[in-house]
């Protein structure tokens, strides 16, 4: 397994965004390991963008990872019930992450399935098997991950990134833009097309 470099975290956060679709998220667990290929993503930029935390270079104790080097996750709590996990991206003092939304189990799916539901996946209905982690609170709950990892290192070991493992590929695909979803308050950034799946 190879982890990717901190210069990938670097570019800027449209870059890493679009780069990131294919790449494999890496959850270590004392019970076993869970790795997910990652198909949707959110791209937020503070210094343009009305839907980031920090937009305007608005700097608070729940923001700040954002304005540390890229190559860290931030991971916040929202609606009271949701964890979200964003990769820090970009330089220091430059406010930016991606969201991650969705991904794909492809290893530990039985392990996924008991952190969110409590059940081996063949317990599961096709419902839930459709929900394991095709959100960013569902993929947070399947991978148990909590606020216990905001400025986490994604080059550390319980949680990670990488291009290619042991028999899985980044393979190309098709990246697809959209908008983000459930920024309405966001005035002309609701139109960016920084919503990328693949």
């Amino acid at each position: 397994m190879k982890k990717l470099a901190l210069d990938f975290y670097s570019a800027d956060v449209i870059t890493v965004a679009k780069r990131l679709i294919g790449c494999y998220l890496v959850r270590e667990l004392e019970e076993g390991t869970i790795i997910g290929r990652i198909n949707e993503v959110e791209a937020y930029d503070g210094a343009i963008d009305k839907a980031c935390h920090a937009y305007g270079g608005k700097r608070t104790v729940r923001n700040e990872p954002l304005f540390r080097a890229g190559g860290i996750a931030h991971v916040y709590f929202v609606y009271g019930m949701h964890n979200c996990l964003n990769v820090v991206s970009g330089v220091m003092d430059e406010p930016a992450a991606v969201l991650l939304r969705g991904i794909d189990i492809v290893q530990g799916a039985d392990l996924a399935a008991f952190n969110r539901y409590g059940k081996r996946m063949e317990e599961l209905t096709k419902a839930q098997i459709k929900n394991l982690s095709n959100g960013p609170g569902k993929l947070c709950s399947a991978l148990s991950v909590d606020r216990t990892f905001d400025y986490e290192p994604l080059s550390g070991s319980r949680l990670y990134i990488c291009g290619q493992i042991r028999d899985f590929q980044k393979l190309p695909v098709t990246v697809t833009a959209s908008k983000r979803i459930g920024i309405d308050y966001a005035e002309e950034a609701v139109d960016f097309l920084w919503r990328f799946t693949g």
